[in-house]
């Protein structure tokens, strides 16, 4: 069954021209039919600046967005997130970004070649991306049980001589992270990260398990969007398999730009993008790390997952940080919501 929305749902903006443009920019998506629903959270020298919710939650039941509670998928959010508990690691010593992934994962081929954790975070390890069905997976794998998928796949390229963005590397990563601290991956990015950033709508989804306030999630077909297939993604969770509100991920943007838990150092060494060939590969650890039309520099990440769609962007020189959630895989709507991030720019006090 597909189902169609009007324009509808709840917001908060302060007065300004470029927060009105926002508004507007958002309210137009949901009256063309372009997503079913969105929440939105930005923040401005850590104080709530701009928020809304927009379309519904739930197309059946019409359920509408409320921004501070509706939970989403955040997809490759889940990234940075993962990021920031590797830090942690590398922090107190207990993990080595130089450590080949075979030190925690033997299954690993040898015939690989020396892969370290770093290579992993930053995508040049070589591993591949997905492949036929597995972007849409519904098996309840652990996440050592998920390396049967690709890890004797051969490499696409030799480690740290190319990039390939795929969150096959966060699988790995991840069975690195869990290993090296001997408790499950979700528990220890939960007490490192989480937690002490008081996070606390951001879990691993697990099927048959809904949180309170989660979302629906949808796909596009023809002019409106039906429920999505249902997936499972606690073995990728590292690299795309949380769920959370804008409002979590306007925090952990804010303690990023507060240099809340990790020496300033760690963040520097985390958001510098990283050089293939003596270029660019506008990524650093976990970390889209580029600058917009306008030249300013921002670190986040995009994600797009089965029922979902996500920007979350850090403008550190401005302490603005920008989180968008959507409930539908829905990639096209990108140079509206760079517009809708551009307006808030614009709505800034003497344009910071």
């Amino acid at each position: 069954m597909n189902f169609l929305l009007p324009a509808r749902g709840s917001h908060r903006v302060i007065e300004s021209t470029g927060c009105d443009q926002a508004d507007a920019l958002l309210k137009q998506l949901i009256a063309r039919q372009e997503v079913p629903g969105l929440a939105i959270c930005a923040s401005y020298k850590g104080e709530a600046w701009f928020s809304g919710g927009y379309g519904f939650a739930n197309l059946q039941a019409e359920i509408p967005v409320v921004p501070e509670s509706a939970v989403f998928r955040i997809a490759s959010i889940s990234k940075p997130i993962t990021a920031m508990a590797l830090a942690c690691m590398v922090a107190d010593g207990s993990l080595d970004l130089q450590t080949d992934i075979r030190n925690y994962v033997p299954e690993f081929p040898q015939g690989h070649g020396p892969v370290n954790l770093k290579q992993l975070a930053a995508h040049t390890a070589g591993i591949r991306s997905y492949k036929g069905k597995e972007f849409a997976l519904n098996q309840p794998m652990q996440i050592a049980d998920s390396l049967e998928l690709f890890v004797q796949d051969p490499l696409e390229y030799a480690p740290g001589e190319g990039y390939l963005y795929t969150s096959l590397d966060y699988v790995l990563l991840s069975l690195a992270m869990e290993r090296a601290q001997g408790q499950p991956f979700h528990e220890l990015v939960s007490q490192r990260v989480l937690q002490p950033l008081q996070m606390s709508h951001t879990v691993r989804e697990v099927p048959g398990e809904p949180v309170e306030n989660q979302v629906e999630f949808y796909t596009r077909r023809g002019n409106g969007f039906q429920k999505s297939v249902p997936v499972d993604t606690r073995f990728k969770l590292a690299g795309g398999g949380y769920l959370s509100t804008v409002s979590d991920i306007c925090r952990f943007g804010e303690a990023c730009v507060q240099g809340e838990l990790l020496p300033q150092a760690l963040y520097s060494e985390f958001l510098t993008p990283q050089q293939v060939g003596g270029s660019s590969t506008y990524y650093g650890l976990g970390w889209e790390v580029s600058q917009d039309a306008r030249g300013r520099p921002f670190y986040g990440h995009t994600g797009n997952a089965i029922g979902a769609y996500t920007n979350f962007k850090v403008f550190p020189d401005q302490e603005l940080v920008v989180a968008i959630l959507i409930n539908a895989s829905t990639a096209g709507v990108q140079p509206i919501l760079d517009s809708v991030v551009e307006a808030l720019h614009q709505s800034l006090p003497a344009n910071d």
